[in-house]
């Protein structure tokens, strides 16, 4: 199944600006590490919003609310298309996502055509 994943930065981007240059660095590197993710495309249709999943990672921990909204400030990031076996697999891809643990988070979407 192919997952659009909406990357929602939250306050994301002022944690990650005040990180020292290496930590700073990694956050890009694990950025890179997720685009170069098998299974990783872009371009296609959205689902409807009713069909989303919201991860975060609070503590370590991945945290999942079904629906559209994240819950957060901030504008929408980025996204990317994820070809996976499930939505478990795909929530184990948005928990990599940096800003998903720095004050954002990553709304799954299930790429669905309804033309």
């Amino acid at each position: 199944m192919q997952y659009i994943m909406l990357i929602y930065q939250g306050t994301a981007l002022d944690r990650q600006a005040t990180l020292p240059a290496e930590e700073q660095k990694q956050v890009y590197a694990d950025y890179q590490a997720v685009n170069q993710t098998e299974g990783v495309t872009a371009g296609l249709p959205m689902g409807l919003p009713d069909s989303a999943t919201t991860v975060r990672v609070e503590g370590g921990k991945t945290m999942t609310t079904q629906g559209p909204f994240a819950g957060i400030n901030g504008a929408v990031g980025g996204w990317f298309i994820l070809d996976a076996e499930s939505l478990e697999a795909a929530i184990e891809v948005a928990a990599r996502v940096p800003a998903a643990r720095f004050g954002g988070a990553v709304e799954i979407r299930p790429s669905e055509v309804y033309w």
